[in-house]
């Protein structure tokens, strides 16, 4: 098990992104200002409860089946956020025992919390980095530092809830592209983001929030979402709203709408 040590103080003074997902989930890891922005953006779209739910349960599922159907035993997890379980090497070690986790995050309170993303089977190893993924040279040069992950062997990269923090600016898709270019042939990219296609004025509203409370964003549409798998092959159903990624059960009525959710996720192979 291994810690990259952030060696910075916590920053109170404004609302973090990670901090406010936590409160959505109903966690006790968030401060005040977090909360007051929490309820801010809630105000704006009562939903966003179920969409942060949803945002887990597509990673369990899409983990299970890259570990089921896919083989892949290495996880590279980016924008890991505040340990909520399972987290996703207890959903991969459920499979696959010797399964391989990295997590990646530069939050200092999810690092605080670490020691929770790494409690691995015997068999497998789990890690944290403290890294931006703005900064894709150097999380990746501390990855392989970790030397938890086998870079001849597939590896599937795990972005939830991520790139929606990343604005054009920041060249997302060269960030995409860098990250999965030492990848071998069979990894994957695993992946969710927010989007306005459904309900265009309440995600433009909780757009200002994040934007206003600190953390800017960009929700992004079905082909620009599309664009973050350009040379990879989709897996079905392709790319559709989060609850609708191989549900794990019959749709019964109750499931929320897409407008509710307003999350695209996908999963592709690389060539």
């Amino acid at each position: 098990m291994t810690t990259r040590q952030a060696g910075r103080d916590l920053d109170t003074s404004k609302a973090h992104s990670a901090r406010m997902y936590d409160y959505f989930l109903g966690g006790k890891d968030h401060f005040e200002i977090d909360k007051e922005a929490a309820l801010v953006a809630a105000k704006a779209h009562p939903g966003i409860y179920v969409t942060a739910r949803e945002n887990r349960a597509f990673m369990h599922r899409a983990t299970r089946v890259l570990a089921q159907e896919h083989g892949i035993r290495q996880w590279l997890d980016i924008g890991t956020g505040i340990p909520t379980e399972p987290n996703l090497h207890q959903v991969a070690q459920s499979v696959a025992l010797d399964a391989r986790v990295v997590y990646a995050d530069n939050d200092p309170l999810v690092l605080k919390y670490a020691e929770r993303l790494m409690r691995s089977t015997a068999q497998g190893r789990t890690a944290y980095v403290e890294a931006d993924v703005r900064d894709p040279d150097a999380l990746m040069s501390a990855v392989e530092a970790s030397e938890v992950l086998n870079f001849d062997q597939p590896i599937a990269l795990s972005l939830n809830a991520l790139m929606h923090f990343i604005t054009d600016p920041h060249d997302p898709y060269a960030i995409i592209r860098r990250l999965l270019d030492p990848l071998p042939a069979g990894s994957a990219l695993a992946m969710n983001h927010c989007t306005p296609d459904f309900d265009p004025v309440t995600w433009n509203k909780v757009a200002e929030v994040y934007t206003k409370s600190g953390s800017p964003v960009q929700f992004r549409s079905h082909s620009d979402v599309r664009r973050f798998f350009d040379g990879l092959d989709l897996i079905d159903p392709g790319i559709v709203c989060c609850h609708r990624w191989r549900p794990a059960g019959p749709a019964d009525g109750t499931e929320p709408t897409d407008a509710q959710i307003s999350l695209l996720a996908g999963v592709g192979i690389k060539r």
